[in-house]
């Protein structure tokens, strides 16, 4: 193999924030290489200086034995730099074959060539060998999965060399998963070189043959991954001995706090019946779509009721709004923490303290210096990584973000805390941090209900767990009474 792209001793600052202190990386044609590190370690800031969107303060870069530096975006495509986002870019109202072509329409004399279009549209999805994405529907009729293989396809079509893939699997289900390991596996064939961003760990290993490892802005690892372990790459990420995955804090399930009579969120769900306990973690597992998310939101008051009853401690009842249960101590964390689970906008201060607000009034006016404090005592135990209470929330880290989004759970003191894929987009050693603190939540009598689509999480935090397929949800047994093979088996039912 020749080498496609090398990046030479790349740096960035912004202000005084060292993003990136003399990075390079080296890719060959027809490989695809891992960029591993943790939230905040600057692949980010590194992929964007290599898509354009960034220009690095010094270093330098070669594509194809050339110098390669971008003035934006559009240089970059030109070049065959293609970037396919985590939350992808498309125009849902247009169909697959404009979002395909947007901004690489074939004009002649001020008219687009339309034969032409679809020629290289379908060529383009051929390729991809997905038959069900038809050029002429509409990307908001398509499922997470095939408009993903739509910007795969907007990428082939702009002739891209490079291909970088920032988290591509968080939103997909495992049959979407393996379908795009597929065709990465028949991209890079063609002799694509592919940039492969995860923090699955175990899907790296899967799909990429070297990685690199970045941690505070800095290459500290780099190798073959056929011949690195797991444990290696965790302790270059995280700059330590990570001693364990999956901490366990010793807790015992107590009494029933939250329970489901016949509680059907959506018609075409059956009646679903759970008990969680005092001092428990239960998981939630499933297929996306299966309704797992629905369930919680409408526990939560999120999503209408059709039938059923919820009792949350001596409180009983059908449907109750957001500020109802939040009066009952029941808390919940969205999946989609950039669009709801936070104000990006707002202070860590103001995230933190939204909820519970009254606890720190007096005559209707608001206790400052009391709030201050309290965010910063729930800043240290938590230790989330920020300036201050009063940086903007949109500001942090992915992991340091949820941080914020379980505080605010704790300073409104809930004793029922719904958690809808906690851990989702974030590295391993804050994973850890999370998982700790949700033993140590459960060692202190709280309840907690986690939604997980990654099996080795909920076997490894969780007492129970129930599994959702279509609307319908099993009984919760002891995490040691399944494996995940019959939770695989039972999700796929149907």
């Amino acid at each position: 193999m020749s080498v496609l792209l090398e990046m030479r001793e790349v740096t960035k600052s912004f202000g005084a924030t060292r993003a990136l202190a003399g990075v390079s990386l080296a890719v060959d044609a027809g490989e695809v290489h891992a960029l591993i590190g943790e939230n905040g370690a600057g692949k980010s800031t590194l992929m964007k200086i290599l898509s354009g969107a960034y220009r690095p303060d010094s270093g330098s870069m070669m594509l194809g034995g050339e110098p390669y530096a971008p003035r934006g975006p559009r240089a970059a495509l030109g070049r065959g730099v293609a970037m396919i986002y985590q939350e992808l870019a498309l125009a849902p109202e247009l169909t697959v074959e404009a979002n395909i072509l947007l901004g690489q329409e074939r004009v002649r004399a001020g008219l687009i060539r339309r034969g032409e279009h679809r020629r290289i549209v379908t060529e383009a999805l051929d390729l991809l060998e997905h038959p069900d994405i038809r050029p002429e529907a509409r990307v908001r009729d398509l499922g997470v999965g095939a408009q993903q293989l739509v910007e795969v396809a907007r990428a082939l079509v702009s002739q891209a060399r490079i291909l970088v893939f920032d988290e591509p699997t968080s939103t997909l289900s495992e049959r979407d998963a393996a379908r795009l390991f597929t065709i990465i596996e028949r991209l890079h064939r063609r002799g694509l070189a592919i940039i492969y961003i995860s923090h699955f760990l175990e899907e790296v290993q899967r799909i990429a043959r070297t990685y690199t490892v970045l941690r505070d802005g800095r290459a500290v690892g780099t190798g073959r991954l056929a011949e690195t372990d797991l444990r290696t790459i965790i302790g270059q990420m995280v700059g330590r001995e990570l001693g364990e995955l999956f901490p366990h804090v010793p807790h015992a399930p107590g009494e029933p706090i939250l329970e489901l009579n016949g509680f059907q969120a959506q018609e075409r769900s059956r009646p679903a019946n759970l008990v969680v306990r005092r001092g428990e973690v239960l998981g939630l597992a499933g297929l996306v779509g299966a309704g797992r998310s629905r369930l919680v939101r409408a526990i939560f008051g999120l999503e209408p009721v059709v039938a059923g009853r919820v009792r949350v401690a001596e409180v009983e009842g059908g449907y109750a709004s957001p500020r109802h249960r939040i009066a009952q101590g029941v808390g919940f964390l969205s999946e989609d923490r950039k669009t709801e689970g936070l104000a990006l906008g707002r202070s860590i201060e103001d995230n933190m303290t939204y909820p519970g607000l009254r606890r720190h009034a007096r005559y209707g006016w608001l206790r400052l210096r009391e709030r201050r404090a309290a965010v910063a005592g729930w800043m240290a135990r938590l230790r989330i990584a920020a300036s201050g209470p009063l940086q903007p929330a949109g500001s942090l880290s992915g992991g340091n973000q949820q941080k914020v989004a379980l505080a605010r759970l704790l300073h409104q003191e809930a004793d029922v805390l719904l958690l809808d894929e906690p851990t989702r987009g974030i590295d391993v050693g804050s994973k850890a941090e999370i998982y700790r603190l949700l033993g140590e939540l459960a060692a202190q009598g709280k309840a907690i209900l986690v939604v997980s689509s990654y099996l080795p999480e909920l076997f490894g935090i969780c007492d129970r767990i129930a599994v959702m397929s279509r609307g319908t949800l099993s009984q919760a047994l002891p995490v040691d009474q399944w494996t995940e093979h019959q939770v695989m088996e039972v999700a796929c039912r149907g």
